[in-house]
């Protein structure tokens, strides 16, 4: 008995070790390196949030790979990270496995954008506009919460404001307008409606129709209960002459920022001064966010109007 009962011990506790060691190792990135004696050194480096998130929903896929919102997650992880091109494998896989699911479009056109393949995007969000025509929308769950953890954004939503800007950065703002639109109605709290506001208006001045430009600023007012997009609400209320033009100035380099740097440059642009346009979005590609949508709008533009410059 005492002699069983040492031998079941030894493996529980061999099994607690390793459960514990796979632990540590999975918190962490480890090196290895051999030197010219041929020694061993293996280092550790503690993981960031976000590629222990990767991490977490890989290995949570992995396991349950017939759950699609494990490989949506897997995705997603991937891509905050910047691994597009694996995002755009794994939401390929999802579109195979799980072909009556919009939500592995909707996420494959969204990167497709970040890697500047725009008519791929549009195929993709084009088709889960279809797929999604007479059904109920959802809020879509955050991946990089906000600061009052409040998501804003619905699948709806989010399928047609991405293919908006996918016709946008191809310059089909016919297209780009409609998408717009149906955005703007897909649901009503505040972050949706400046957010799909502001391209409908640049879409507009870029279309030469300020008065439809001025129409389409209606919902815009006061006291909106903006959780995210601040840029766009304040871009906004400037269309509209509430705030000055040095309220909305920004620094280029992180989303936000570009975002309120675009649509300035944007502003001089269908106001006739393309030169300081040309020096504002100049000043987003300097930056670093390169797969923000106002440095791809910018970088789009500038290939178009200023490529021989």
């Amino acid at each position: 008995m005492n002699y069983l009962w040492t031998i079941s011990w030894s493996l529980k506790t061999r099994s607690l070790l390793l459960f514990l060691l796979v632990c540590i190792l999975a918190a962490c990135k480890l090196s290895v390196e051999k030197n010219e004696k041929n020694e061993i050194s293996v280092e550790s480096e503690t993981l960031s949030p976000a590629e222990q998130n990767y991490f977490n929903a890989k290995q949570a896929y992995e396991m349950e790979p017939e759950i699609p919102e494990n490989l949506i997650w897997y995705g997603r992880r991937a891509a905050y990270l910047g691994k597009y091109d694996k995002a755009i494998e794994l939401y390929t896989k999802g579109v195979k496995e799980f072909p009556e699911d919009p939500r592995f479009l909707r996420h494959r056109g969204h990167r497709y954008i970040s890697t500047r393949q725009f008519d791929k995007a549009i195929a993709d969000l084009s088709k889960a506009g279809e797929m999604i025509e007479g059904t109920e929308n959802t809020i879509e769950p955050d991946g990089l919460p906000n600061a009052r953890n409040i998501p804003v954004s619905s699948l709806h939503g989010n399928i047609w404001y991405h293919l908006g800007l996918a016709y946008y950065l191809t310059h089909d703002y016919q297209n780009a307008y409609k998408a717009y639109v149906k955005c703007r109605e897909s649901g009503s709290h505040a972050d949706n409606i400046v957010s799909s506001t502001h391209w409908l208006y640049m879409i507009q001045r870029r279309l030469g129709d300020k008065e439809k430009a001025k129409a389409v600023l209606g919902p815009i007012g006061p006291g909106a209960d903006i959780i995210e997009n601040f840029s766009y609400y304040k871009l906004c209320q400037f269309y509209k002459g509430d705030l000055p033009l040095d309220s909305v100035q920004g620094t280029a380099g992180s989303p936000s920022s570009d975002a309120m740097k675009y649509g300035l440059g944007n502003w001089y642009f269908y106001n006739g001064d393309k030169e300081k346009a040309k020096t504002i979005w100049d000043e987003i590609l300097a930056g670093k966010a390169e797969s923000s949508f106002g440095f791809i709008a910018a970088e789009s533009d500038l290939a178009k109007y200023f490529a021989n410059e």
